[in-house]
């Protein structure tokens, strides 16, 4: 399971402009590509809603070695209700770490190597003092809460295939697929998990076969049935344990981009997996250098706020 690669965690944010600044300019992060949809994503990437929506992929490098944010913004909605599942973001950076030290909003003493900061959608997220590596991914670890630590060890190990790097069967577990990736961390809170309307997702890719491998040129058709046939293992695997898939086998299409496959599926608090088929991940997944103007553009181009204000509306929450 070690070639599987931990991808991207999914934020839904309802400002983008004030989204984008905190990333950019406190974090240090850079915009790698931006995509507008007419329709809501067929395995509910942008969440349970059918309308227009956008997705904006932020990060410290390319998505082919880095772990990434997405984020996914609906054109009709303001925000979302927190819950209790998501519990930080942890990142390795000096530069973000001095840039929240500036920033009132945290909590950490002076005396501290980390400090943690809120996005303006509330997600929480946990800075360490240490300059960024160029072997190790700077965003180390994603936290997520579980109600029965046992049982949620057990679903990502043995099901999903993680190495299990900590754990205190009380409090904590560490896992993922390889050293230098980022980690999934589950957090025992003792109580049921509530996701509410800002639940997010975390996304992990399948690598190709090694009879793809071996060959020097693989063709489309090949590598696609291979990954087909790899998402089929998982699906069949979490089918046969009883556990819960959301979006069986689908295939999802972006405008002038790569096709790729996904299976979606939910582990025993709700927590949203994606697993997709890696080699057209990483067609789809390409850096790009127009990312920043397309959202730019975008923004300026969202009338939405003022459409519900000439109604005498304002826009809801989720």
């Amino acid at each position: 399971m070690s070639t599987r690669r931990t991808l991207h965690f999914v934020f839904k944010v309802g400002d983008r402009t004030k989204t984008v600044k905190f990333y950019k300019d406190v974090l240090g992060m850079k915009v790698l590509r931006h995509e507008e949809f007419d329709e809501g994503c067929k395995a509910a990437c942008n969440g349970p809603y059918a309308g227009k929506w956008s997705k904006t992929m932020v990060g410290y490098g390319q998505e082919d070695d880095h772990f990434v944010i997405e984020l996914t913004y609906n054109y009709g909605l303001s925000g979302y209700v927190l819950g209790n599942d998501f519990l930080g973001l942890t990142v390795k950076s000096n530069k973000a770490f001095a840039k929240a030290k500036q920033i009132r909003s945290y909590s950490g003493g002076d005396d501290s190597d980390v400090v943690s900061i809120e996005a303006p959608d509330g997600y929480p997220f946990h800075l360490i003092d240490q300059q960024q590596s160029k072997i190790e991914d700077s965003i180390i670890k994603v936290t997520l809460a579980s109600s029965d630590l046992k049982r949620s060890i057990d679903y990502w190990s043995k099901l999903i295939g993680m190495k299990i790097y900590e754990c205190e069967i009380e409090k904590y577990a560490l896992l993922g697929f390889a050293d230098n990736q980022c980690k999934l961390e589950l957090r025992n809170i003792g109580k049921a998990v509530d996701h509410r309307t800002a639940f997010g997702r975390i996304a992990f890719s399948c690598p190709t076969s090694e009879v793809c491998q071996k060959r020097s040129n693989p063709t489309y058709l090949q590598i696609q049935l291979v990954h087909w046939s790899q998402l089929v293992g998982i699906e069949q695997t979490i089918k046969e344990a009883g556990e819960k898939i959301l979006t069986p086998l689908v295939s999802l299409d972006t405008p002038g981009k790569a096709t790729v496959s996904v299976v979606i599926l939910s582990d025993p608090d709700g927590h949203e997996i994606c697993f997709v088929g890696d080699e057209g991940f990483r067609e789809l997944s390409r850096v790009d250098f127009d990312g920043d103007e397309l959202l730019t553009k975008a923004i300026e181009a969202d009338h939405s706020n003022e459409w519900f204000a000439n109604k005498g509306l304002a826009k809801e929450k989720a």
